[in-house]
């Protein structure tokens, strides 16, 4: 795997390279010290993979993925100093296409942040490689059956699923949404649970509405957005509590749409609308497309407004989706 790193820090450059070099597989291709020059490397030899620095010199790591991922799109993950400090930028960072963010790693006796590191490297690269692979089986993105149809009422439903970009394509949606809305809103994007707090307190700031975690047991409530919030995969039970589920456990896309959006197309009585935005891979596609046939209105984002047109494309590619719109036009949808 090929790997560059993006700080202007000598002491942080040398902790990541000395972490890198533990994997034989990683090879350290290049180095840069600002955002800039990132962006001339990226040109000229393009990694699998960017460990990208929030903080530099000439040009910051926000900036410097934009640019990436619009000329010469691959695998960022933030590595800075605080992630906490800098939970913006973060989100910033992550709504123009980075993967995930992590503290840069200190050398201590457990390893515990060396090992956090390559934890999540390995899961990228996981990601990267299946993001082109087949989806799940429809058995295993099912955890919970049931014959019986709950026959409570139900409130409008609005489902979103979405990854590499993601916060950037819910922003504009959720800016646009009145203070009051009589639909329950919930929310799938592949997000670690370290940042499922810090996420929802960036998106409380984006929107009128209020946002929280998504809690086991809990139902949906009209006027309330809904955020998956742990590596488990979000699902609707039979009797329309929410809950987790570990299952399928070998699926890179955690939490995972595909999961959500077949356990409310197998429970949910009443027909919502759900939404595929950008994102790597094909997660959500499948989901998507059982919606559809159980009368859902489905929206995939369009290819010209997508960070990475990996799960919309998928979609539309199964003829899953009804409408497909910019998150501007989707914004203009949901408020009709």
């Amino acid at each position: 795997m090929k790997i560059a790193i993006v700080n202007d820090l000598t002491i942080a450059v040398t902790a990541l390279r000395r972490v890198l070099q533990t994997v034989p597989e990683y090879q350290v291709i290049w180095v840069a010290r600002d955002g800039a020059e990132a962006v001339a490397k990226c040109t000229q030899n393009t990694p699998d993979l960017i460990l990208m620095d929030l903080l530099m010199p000439v040009m910051d790591g926000v900036e410097a993925t934009r640019r990436i991922m619009q000329k010469t799109p691959c695998a960022i993950f933030i590595v800075t100093a605080s992630t906490e400090q800098n939970v913006a930028k973060v989100y910033e960072a992550m709504g123009h296409g980075a993967l995930d963010a992590i503290d840069t790693p200190v050398f201590d006796e457990q390893n515990n942040t060396q090992n956090k590191l390559l934890t999540k490297i390995a899961s990228i690269r996981k990601l990267v490689k299946q993001s082109n692979s087949g989806v799940l089986s429809k058995s295993s993105t099912q955890p919970h059956r049931s014959e019986r149809r709950n026959t409570l009422l139900t409130v409008p439903l609005i489902a979103i699923g979405s990854s590499t970009g993601g916060p950037k394509a819910l922003a504009t949606i959720l800016s646009k949404s009145p203070a009051k809305i009589n639909a329950a809103i919930v929310i799938i994007q592949h997000v670690d649970a370290n940042f499922s707090t810090g996420f929802v307190d960036w998106l409380n700031q984006q929107t009128a509405l209020p946002v929280r975690l998504a809690v086991p047991g809990e139902r949906l409530e009209p006027g309330t957005i809904l955020v998956a919030g742990t590596n488990d995969h979000l699902y609707l039970k039979p009797d329309l509590t929410l809950g987790y589920t570990k299952e399928p456990i070998n699926y890179p896309y955690r939490p995972s749409v595909d999961v959500f959006f077949k356990s409310l197309a197998e429970n949910y009585k009443r027909k919502g609308i759900a939404i595929l935005l950008t994102g790597m891979g094909k997660d959500g596609a499948e989901g998507l497309n059982t919606l559809r046939q159980r009368g859902w209105h489905t929206i995939a984002q369009d290819k010209d407004s997508c960070v990475v047109y990996g799960m919309p494309k998928a979609a539309i590619e199964l003829n899953a989706a009804v409408q497909i719109l910019s998150p501007d036009k989707i914004a203009a949808t949901l408020l009709q």
